[in-house]
């Protein structure tokens, strides 16, 4: 009965994966700052803030996505591509106010965003490969718009947002915290957070309840899209300009740090307060890594072992909590038995 007991134990444990993500990094942190002390200096740890702050915005939409049963593959490109806009507009054209400038750049993103949501409503395409077409336009506008090259950028206030700093903190990740608790909230308190976890765990109930699964989703693929056109100008504005493919592979970050914050690819599971966690993880070895002197190539091989890995970790916490509710009311029926 004991053994029983703590396997029952052992299972409610990994069923919470953000504590169990949670030891992980904390972990990282033991062993790192073993090997260095410096790894958890105030200057290093804002900077490990400061490297995922770009990736963070992208979190955020992948995992409304991912919960309501959707993937966007087209945000990493989108960020690009609405980096080399605002570049653009403000280099080429009267427009000298940044405010200005990107609110044009987040009503084109908001375009593709609904351009995504026509596809997979409308047309009934797989998320998939619609968001991985409309990455590709994305990838085209971007280089052509830029010729291929580097859009450099002189507005002062906009390069002060990307690299200045609020008593040491950087701007980019005051503004990554306030989306995660702004969005965080949202998705855990209120009637549209809820929305979302019904459509992603089960349409057909979604659908007995009232609710408008395609509405949801196309309020997630906007949703999406809007922060990775701010994610985009956060990063060009850290860089001083645009890159045509900056933003190419940000998304499999994303969803890096969804899946390693308990994020189901099937849907219906996960919150921002894992994903936070799971971003933090992926920075903190790649810092890790950067302080011991690992190749840059090799930390690349590292982000996919950690996808792997929170990939596997999830179907062996899946199984472990399908034996654990077995054996708890297997355990009820013999009490009642008895």
């Amino acid at each position: 009965m004991e053994i029983k007991r703590v396997r029952l134990n052992a299972g409610k444990l990994l069923a919470n994966n953000d504590i169990v993500m949670l030891i992980v990094l904390i972990a990282i942190i033991i062993v790192f700052t073993l090997i260095n002390p410096n790894f958890l200096s105030f200057k290093n740890m804002m900077n490990i803030f400061y490297a995922a702050s770009i990736i963070g915005l992208l979190a955020i939409g992948m995992t409304y996505l991912m919960i309501a049963g959707h993937i966007d593959l087209s945000c990493g490109t989108v960020a690009g591509l609405s980096g080399v806009i605002i570049s653009v507009l403000l280099r080429d054209t009267d427009i000298s106010a940044w405010p200005v400038a990107f609110f044009i750049t987040l009503a084109i993103a908001l375009g593709v965003g609904l351009a995504n949501a026509v596809l997979v409503n409308v047309f009934e395409l797989q998320p998939f490969i619609a968001t991985l077409a409309m990455s590709s336009v994305c990838t085209g506008a971007s280089y052509l718009l830029s010729s291929g090259r580097a859009v450099l950028i002189s507005n002062q206030s906009l390069m002060h947002i990307g690299s200045g700093r609020v008593f040491g903190v950087p701007i980019t990740v005051i503004i990554l915290v306030i989306f995660f608790i702004v969005f965080g909230y949202i998705l855990a308190r209120t009637v549209f957070g809820r929305s979302v976890y019904m459509i992603g765990g089960n349409v057909t109930a979604a659908k007995l309840a009232g609710l408008n699964p395609k509405r949801l989703a196309m309020s997630c693929y906007l949703m999406s899209a809007g922060i990775a056109a701010l994610a985009g100008v956060l990063l060009t504005a850290r860089m001083h300009s645009a890159m045509p493919g900056a933003g190419s592979g940000g998304e499999f970050d994303a969803i890096t740090a969804a899946v390693l914050g308990g994020v189901a690819f099937t849907g219906g599971r996960g919150n921002l307060v894992g994903c936070f966690i799971g971003l933090i993880i992926i920075q903190a070895f790649a810092n890790g890594l950067t302080v011991l002197g690992v190749n840059s190539f090799w930390q690349v091989v590292a982000k996919g072992i950690l996808l792997i890995a929170a990939l596997v970790f999830d179907y062996i916490r899946r199984r472990g909590l399908s034996k654990s509710l077995e054996e708890e009311a297997m355990r009820h029926l013999d009490d009642e038995t008895a």
